[in-house]
């Protein structure tokens, strides 16, 4: 049975890292509240921008004349899978999800994979298993911009056109909710032609186009702005799911601790009791045998 200092050393350390997990909650609510300002800004014109480009994807004869819309340059060139993870861990199953799904999908890929890796968590996993890595960014979410987004981009762009890969993908954990996030995995490149199942909502952007100035100098400025646009998104989401995937874990974090000290707090007072109650017992029976 544990002595009382033990248990009283237990307490304090629990204690201790009851209060670092309380702060780090606090700091993720924090931060989150301001990427959920930033992706919510972000996300309606991201959207209704790719869905544009996907219509005229499919709608105008020119575009297919343009290599961000055309089918691939090398057919047999490996597929480039951006993996978005995080810098840093303590955010429950958030980097382990992405690091597995990213890893299913270089396995069921019909092709060679090449990865693009952001997030030092993503990074240092496949780095030390052999994986054809073509870009690499880390510690970018704690002073997240759009250049990051735009060097992703110009990497995408130049292995796609150059005929280094057959497509573009990039995977991340899309924000839901404070207590859901969803791994997904979008086609950057080549723009996808519009999904007829869709709906009501493509008959929104659906209609016969008219150029000014001509189609190919519209595309040739605004398709690498929209890849850039899609990866920009892919970060704040990111940023956003991290943030509540670090608070919710934190917040478990801090209840488990709480319960731990309840626990531990009965139990020492149980062995000091027994040690009281053992304690007059000695003197009892001394002094009857006085």
């Amino acid at each position: 049975m544990p002595s009382l200092i033990d248990l009283r050393r237990r307490i304090r350390a629990v204690k201790s890292t009851e209060q670092i997990t309380k702060a780090m909650k606090t700091v993720a609510a924090s931060k989150l509240r301001r990427a959920q300002d930033r992706i919510v800004g972000a996300r309606p014109f991201a959207q209704l921008m790719r869905r544009v480009l996907s219509d005229l994807a499919t709608r105008t004869g020119e575009a297919a004349a343009h290599p961000l819309l055309a089918p691939p340059v090398a057919p047999e060139a490996p597929t480039l899978l951006f993996l978005v993870t995080a810098d840093k861990g303590l955010c429950g199953s958030f980097n382990s999800n992405l690091i597995r799904q990213g890893a299913t999908f270089a396995v069921e890929s019909d092709r060679k994979v090449a990865m693009g890796l952001v997030g030092r968590k993503g990074r240092d996993f496949f780095v030390r298993r052999g994986v054809d890595i073509r870009f690499e960014m880390v510690n970018l979410f704690n002073d997240l911009r759009y250049g990051h987004a735009e060097a992703m981009a110009e990497t995408a762009i130049d292995q796609y056109t150059s005929g280094a890969a057959s497509g573009v993908s990039i995977l991340y954990n899309e924000f839901k909710s404070v207590m859901q996030q969803e791994v997904v995995v979008d086609q950057v490149l080549p723009i996808p032609a519009l999904d007829a199942s869709e709906g009501e909502e493509n008959d929104a952007v659906s209609a016969d186009y008219l150029f000014e100035p001509p189609a190919e100098r519209i595309f040739s400025d605004l398709l690498p702005h929209h890849v850039e646009t899609q990866f920009f998104r892919a970060l704040l989401e990111s940023a956003a799911a991290e943030h509540a995937a670090r608070m919710t874990a934190m917040d478990a974090a801090t209840r488990n601790a709480g319960e731990m000290i309840d626990g531990l707090t009965l139990h020492m007072n149980k062995v000091r009791q027994a040690a009281i109650t053992r304690e007059l017992i000695e003197v009892v029976s001394g002094a009857e045998a006085l």
